[in-house]
């Protein structure tokens, strides 16, 4: 039985530039990418050496800290190059793809006859554990907790976000397949949330608690879901996981392949044809965008506008994303542009912005922040987009000077830098709040554990 979810709190940002609903292949990149950087707080060991040749599956590099937890290519090729930074630090692993692709066999298995341990090791040894998050610390799942839950959110508010129904339509058996090993996993339930109207694949599975989610603006993000359904306290931890990595775990389990596609949406003002595009994790950026843009001045994005990544054109798709938005870069400054009516850009605040007076409108923002950085200024409108039960103001201002005891009281143990991007979004200060929630999650994880 479904539970309806209703985000009062939040602001729907709405940009011109939606994909339709139409899917293309992607061109073949020639090189697909590993960032250790995605997978924050591993330290990588490598398993290959440059020359070396590789099967879809196969482990590029594992988990310092465990090496169990192995971290696989996502095509079958040759090891080009491993990118070295400061002190020989590991930025990336290049691989030329072979034309035919050839997969590790891991071996097809009923997830229904198999115990926790060996759907854990399964998931270890084929590199799809790194696609479960823990909270707290938003990081990749510690294999030794049970999680209270595990949350999956299938309905995406965020700015010219994929459409998951369209890109999981016909995916049924491989999300069952992933479900039923998930919920072997937890000694609580699997919640799925997905939009109020609208038909979900993920709607008709077995072992799910069902919950029908509506409202602005972060009412999609897991982190609102986990604080309306099921709140972390201190000694708790939940799992999450994202539809698109639920089928590449499923697929695991019912053919034997790491098969790491992606469906994303290419998205943004500055894109000739919004569509969806059939690629690979790792994929040049150049392969999703080449010809596809609207001038030379944009900027790219790997991920949403509120939480994504600048990217150039040799860079790569980031681990986690399934989408890339690419909007005007906002170089160009109004002469006293902040003392004459603004009809163009959205604004939560009134003050000479008239984007409340038409909510329906969809706008062609840049990335000009429109200010600089300065002291925290006490609004109040941090609270009216939070909607988790939290004191946004205080929590950030206590990762700033880093009080771990205040950070426990205001619940630090179950946000993420996610959960704050609409903060950041409306903050006069123009403060970088992601940035502040992710360095005080690692204070926490480095003193606390």
């Amino acid at each position: 039985m479904s539970k309806d979810i209703h985000i009062k709190k939040g602001l729907d940002i709405k940009l011109k530039g939606e994909a339709i609903k139409l899917t293309e292949n992607a061109i073949t990149s020639d090189v697909y990418t590993l960032k250790p950087e995605d997978f924050h707080s591993i330290i990588p060991k490598l398993s290959v050496k440059i020359g070396e040749t590789l099967k879809a599956g196969e482990a590029v590099f594992y988990n310092k800290a465990n090496e169990e937890m192995k971290f696989s290519s996502p095509v079958s090729g040759e090891v080009l190059d491993i990118v070295r930074g400061e002190k020989r630090k590991i930025l990336a692993i290049k691989i030329k793809a072979d034309k035919e692709q050839q997969f590790v066999d891991f071996g097809i298995k009923d997830p229904k006859s198999m115990k926790a341990e060996e759907i854990i090791s399964h998931l270890l040894a084929s590199g799809c554990w790194t696609f479960i998050k823990q909270r707290p610390y938003d990081v990749i799942a510690n294999t030794t907790n049970t999680p209270k839950a595990i949350f999956v959110s299938a309905y995406a508010s965020a700015p010219l976000a994929a459409d998951y129904d369209y890109v999981l339509a016909g995916k049924e058996k491989e999300l069952q397949a992933a479900v039923s090993a998930l919920s072997i996993l937890t000694s609580g339930e699997v919640h799925v949330s997905v939009g109020k109207n609208t038909t979900s694949p993920l709607a008709v599975l077995n072992n799910i608690n069902l919950h029908k989610v509506s409202g602005p603006h972060p009412s999609g993000n897991v982190g609102t879901q986990i604080n309306k359904i099921s709140p972390v306290n201190k000694g708790e931890t939940v799992w999450t996981i994202t539809p698109q990595d639920l089928v590449i775990i499923g697929e695991l389990f019912l053919t034997g392949k790491f098969n790491a596609e992606r469906t994303i949406a290419l998205a943004g003002s500055s894109v000739e044809a919004p569509k969806y595009y059939k690629t690979k994790i790792g994929a040049t950026i150049t392969s999703l965008v080449d010809k596809k843009l609207k001038g030379n001045n944009n900027r790219i994005i790997s991920g949403n506008v509120l939480t994504g990544k600048a990217k150039n054109l040799k860079d790569s798709l980031g681990y986690y994303d399934n989408m890339i938005t690419v909007i005007p870069e906002g170089d160009d400054y109004e002469l006293f542009g902040w003392v004459k009516p603004i009809f163009n850009k959205i604004s939560y605040s009134r003050a000479f912005t008239f984007s409340w007076l038409l909510p329906n409108k969809k706008y062609n923002l840049d990335t000009n922040t429109n200010g600089e950085q300065r002291a925290f200024v006490v609004t109040g409108a941090y609270e009216d987009v939070f909607p988790l039960d939290i004191y946004p103001m205080q929590i950030l201002k206590s990762c700033l000077y880093e009080d771990l005891d205040e950070m426990e009281q205001l619940g630090m143990y179950e946000v993420a830098p996610e959960d704050f991007a609409l903060t950041e979004f409306i903050c006069v200060s123009k403060q970088p709040h992601q940035e502040i929630i992710r360095k005080g999650l690692d204070l926490m994880l480095k003193e606390i554990g």
